[in-house]
């Protein structure tokens, strides 16, 4: 199992980033990506923060990918923030995408979904398919989640991404232990947003090593 959207209190998160490391080892996790809200003023600070947790992952067992998600900021300025959080050491970009529960400034799902330094767009809310072109052509993944009100447009993604032909993953948006969601939960999120079976096990048994290679 793997999740490429998690959040510790280095942001607005509840754990420690190695309590969060700990209670998804236990529930079977492989690969776990910590990607705390990020903008001008922290990004290098949560790289190098989650980059010496790292060690610890490997003596629970599961892989940690560095990584930040760029939230709220302005379009304009997605790409070079994104080269900057990969210039610092980051695995795994996620850029905050234009949800529907939130006031996203227009134009963000477009410049993620544009830009080769960006990984996956979180909750990306009604895209549009020309955006969901737009990161297949570029290899951005777009997300299905598991989180509350960000997960109302799931199924609408996933049309998307069918028509489409991206990638998808499915994440939790981790803020809160009980947030950890089980192999099981994983596969209702995927079947409920409309997947097939065929889809589901595609979605829920990515190669994340595959995917993040640009």
């Amino acid at each position: 199992m793997y999740d490429l959207h998690t959040h510790t209190l280095l942001s607005d998160g509840e754990l420690l980033p190695t309590e969060l490391i700990r209670r998804a080892a236990v529930l079977g996790y492989e690969t776990l990506a910590i990607t705390d809200h990020a903008d001008a003023s922290n990004l290098r600070h949560l790289v190098e923060a989650a980059e010496s947790v790292r060690e610890s992952a490997r003596c629970y067992g599961l892989t940690l990918l560095v990584g930040v998600e760029l939230t709220h900021v302005p379009p304009s300025l997605i790409p070079a923030f994104a080269r900057d959080a990969k210039r610092f050491g980051a695995d795994v970009v996620v850029v905050h995408g234009e949800t529907v529960v939130e006031p996203v400034a227009p134009g963000t799902n477009r410049a993620a979904c544009t830009c080769e330094y960006v990984d996956v767009l979180g909750h990306p809310g009604l895209i549009a398919v020309e955006d969901a072109r737009a990161a297949a052509e570029h290899g951005v993944a777009l997300e299905i989640t598991s989180r509350g009100g960000h997960n109302r447009t799931n199924g609408h993604v996933a049309r998307m991404a069918r028509e489409a032909g991206c990638r998808l993953v499915i994440d939790s948006d981790t803020h809160a232990p009980s947030d950890l969601i089980s192999k099981e939960a994983r596969r209702a999120v995927a079947l409920g947003a409309g997947l097939t079976e065929a889809e589901s096990r595609e979605a829920l048994s990515q190669d994340i090593d595959r995917l993040l290679q640009k």
